[in-house]
């Protein structure tokens, strides 16, 4: 039987992260990749913020940058049009089946083996212990021990439940999102757009991120049960409404569920770890998970290599993961899970009144778990919001 330190499931933000950290500090580590190649297909509109990737700790690479992004333009959905204007780039739109690959290189080039079209098929125990996992490749099954197992599979986790930890989303915590790579349509190529609306995207919002002069993401986020058509059907509306989408082509369809609340408190078993979307580390609000998946994969990581250079990888010596993170990134998370649920149950008309008052100053406070003060003064001139005002405080 093979026998490594570490194990990782998943060779996304996540899983790379944790397998480049522990790589980093002298482990045997194995990170395995059940798609013939690693970050495809995507399921992600590839936005990428500047603060995002100073938490990741990256240095920018031309290889995976498809466009710097100079400003955004917010849709009520009037059409009151709210935009951001920054003085330098603030973020990027990305190419994920390229910056995907170059992150699990990095951590080949850390030390750590990295296996692609490799299943996880079982988790593997020993006294009621998770001790190593199952894999299996063109059909070859083998067993392989691990010190520390790290699920980094995804929202379909299944690897997580089978070591024991709950990972159930309820329905409303969940968003629909299906997206086009579109080429042929006129856009702004320096700026995001967003549009919101109960009509348009319910519980969610549509996007444009501009991947060149004349090629965008266009998708769009919806959840249950304030949708009352499929995610597909909503984005199709969207785009014919639009000319200049409409005149464009198609020429990718990505699709998939995206975890967007239910943080938890627990997300360690003895000798296990999980993270990323398999943690449900998204942002709430925009539903945008690289880098938190990225430096929750760092956290575990340090974890993990203090338990194994302790010789105790008990649930108890993990939980210092649950720990830090909820100290570094989970209570400003669970602050937007608040906001979430305040702005889920605004009328149309609301949001058209909200957008006259608001900046995009405003817009860009709130997605970063602050100003919920001024948006609470706002809710108070309103009867009918006075109770979602005092959620925000």
């Amino acid at each position: 039987m093979e026998s490594y330190d570490i194990v990782v499931i998943g060779a996304g933000p996540a899983g790379s992260s944790a397998a480049m950290a522990t790589a980093k500090a002298g482990l045997k580590v194995l990170m395995v990749e059940k798609r013939a190649e690693i970050g495809s297909p995507k399921r992600c509109g590839e936005g990428l913020s500047k603060s995002a990737l100073g938490r990741m700790g990256l240095e920018l690479e031309e290889s995976w940058v498809r466009r710097t992004i100079l400003g955004a333009s917010t849709y009520a959905p009037n059409g009151k049009k709210i935009t951001v204007n920054y003085k330098g780039p603030e973020g990027w739109v990305i190419e994920r089946k390229v910056f995907d690959k170059w992150l699990a290189k990095k951590a080949v080039e850390a030390g750590a083996r990295v296996i692609a079209k490799t299943d996880a098929v079982s988790v593997i125990k020993k006294d009621g212990k998770v001790s190593g996992v199952t894999l299996e490749s063109n059909g070859k099954r083998w067993d392989v021990q691990a010190k520390v197992l790290i699920a980094a599979d995804g929202v379909e986790s299944k690897i997580a439940r089978e070591a024991g930890i709950d990972t159930t989303l309820r329905l409303v915590d969940v968003a629909s999102g299906v997206q086009f790579e579109m080429a042929g349509v006129d856009i702004d190529p320096d700026r995001i757009e967003l549009y919101f609306g109960n009509e348009i995207a319910p519980a969610g919002y549509a996007w444009i991120f501009p991947k060149g002069k004349n090629q965008a993401n266009v998708g769009i986020g919806v959840r249950k049960p304030w949708a009352k058509k499929t995610a597909y059907e909503y984005l199709m509306d969207f785009v014919e409404s639009r000319p200049g989408l409409k005149k464009g082509s198609i020429v990718e369809i990505n699709g998939g569920g995206v975890p967007v609340g239910a943080l938890m408190k627990n997300m360690v078993a003895d000798n296990f770890m999980v993270v990323g979307d398999a943690a449900h580390q998204v942002n709430p609000i925009h539903g945008g998970g690289i880098g938190e998946s990225f430096v929750a994969g760092r956290i575990a990581a340090q974890v993990a290599v203090q338990a194994i250079r302790k010789g105790d990888c008990s649930k108890k010596s993990l939980s210092e993961y649950n720990k830090i993170w909820w100290k570094e990134r989970g209570e400003k998370l669970q602050k937007l899970v608040r906001l979430r649920e305040v702005t889920e149950s605004l009328k149309d008309e609301e949001l058209n009144w909200l957008a006259e008052y608001l900046q995009g100053e405003d817009l860009i406070e709130l997605v970063r778990s602050s100003g919920f003060k001024k948006l609470a003064f706002l809710f108070m001139k309103k009867p009918r919001l006075m109770k979602l005002a005092r959620k925000l405080l």
